[in-house]
């Protein structure tokens, strides 16, 4: 009868140890959450801006952020896309940062925008941009990044005729490095945890990039990141803009002349004439995983993961450390 006792009372000390220690464990969370955010109330505009806790912005005040912010034109622009444009602000000379204006011209745009963006604050990845803050008004909201200090990749490949060419070896180092970002998010990051269509909208949003079914059903899916990536990999081993004023002309674009390529098999047209002393075998698999990623049926196109998987392949002595 003791035994039975003691063994009860050693059940319940149990239980209560473990709720207790879940419920400060919540709390201990929560508390983390909120000492991370700085959270300051624009009474001028009617905005909020947040901005999550960073060494590099520790000693920046809400009042100049806002000051720098609201003065930005089109000389400040580095990139315009489907859902807005991309600026860079510059607060002194030693800090600067990318500054994306979004408009907000539907409900679809905004549902879950601070939610996700909360969320993104917790990521931290070699290969993904870090995430700062936001600043919400009614008119429009601005997502505020860490900036590239050798700019974009639509720059490397297009906008520098002076300076030296991406090599292959570069190239295939910014396909896998992109390649294991999107994949995090997809695969490793509690963002797919909380709702599967948030990671898509980091990376759609651009006439070019997008899915065909994306005019069908003006969803984002992770499918359809897939097949934006497919499209950037087009890009470097082309050397061509989705966008290219010859597509335009002949009314077409980078995918559907890279399939006639293949169809008519003229592979060797489809790569860019300025790179030399490349592999071509490499060459021919990275465009083989970009087809794979452009099918038209979502199904039928591989995850991120696996692409990685695939990309990686290629020179499985020559990789970029993680």
């Amino acid at each position: 009868m003791g035994q039975t006792r003691f063994l009860g009372l050693y059940i319940t000390i149990c239980i209560l140890a473990f709720v207790i220690s879940k419920i400060t464990i919540a709390i201990l969370c929560y508390r983390r959450w909120k000492r991370k955010q700085l959270v300051i109330q624009d009474s001028f505009s009617d905005g909020k801006l947040v901005l999550f806790r960073s060494p590099k912005i520790k000693s920046l005040k809400s009042s100049t952020f806002l000051k720098k912010a609201m003065k930005l034109t089109n000389k400040d622009r580095i990139g315009c896309g489907g859902y807005g444009t991309v600026y860079r602000l510059t607060i002194n000379e030693s800090t600067s940062f990318a500054v994306k204006k979004l408009r907000r011209d539907s409900t679809e745009h905004d549902r879950g925008f601070e939610r996700e963006l909360e969320s993104m604050g917790d990521i931290n990845h070699r290969n993904i941009v870090n995430l700062y803050g936001y600043y919400i008004t009614p008119n429009y909201n601005l997502l505020i990044y860490e900036l590239m200090p050798n700019g974009s990749l639509d720059t490397l490949l297009y906008g520098r005729p002076m300076e030296k060419l991406l090599d292959w070896d570069a190239r295939y180092k910014i396909a896998v490095g992109a390649a294991r970002g999107i994949s995090y998010l997809h695969h490793d990051s509690t963002l797919m945890e909380q709702d599967k269509t948030h990671v898509s909208t980091l990376v759609a949003g651009t006439f070019g990039y997008l899915a065909p079914e994306y005019f069908d059903t003006g969803k984002a899916t992770t499918k359809g990141d897939v097949y934006s990536f497919g499209v950037v990999l087009l890009e470097l081993l082309t050397g061509r803009k989705p966008s290219d004023e010859a597509f335009i002309e002949e009314g077409t674009k980078l995918v559907t002349w890279v399939k006639a390529v293949v169809k008519d098999k003229r592979e060797e047209h489809y790569v860019d004439n300025r790179l030399e002393g490349y592999c071509m075998d490499e060459i021919n698999q990275a465009f083989v995983i970009a087809l794979m990623c452009l099918e038209t049926e979502p199904s039928k196109r591989p995850n991120m993961l696996e692409v990685l998987k695939m990309l990686e392949k290629i020179r499985p002595d020559h990789l970029v450390s993680s």
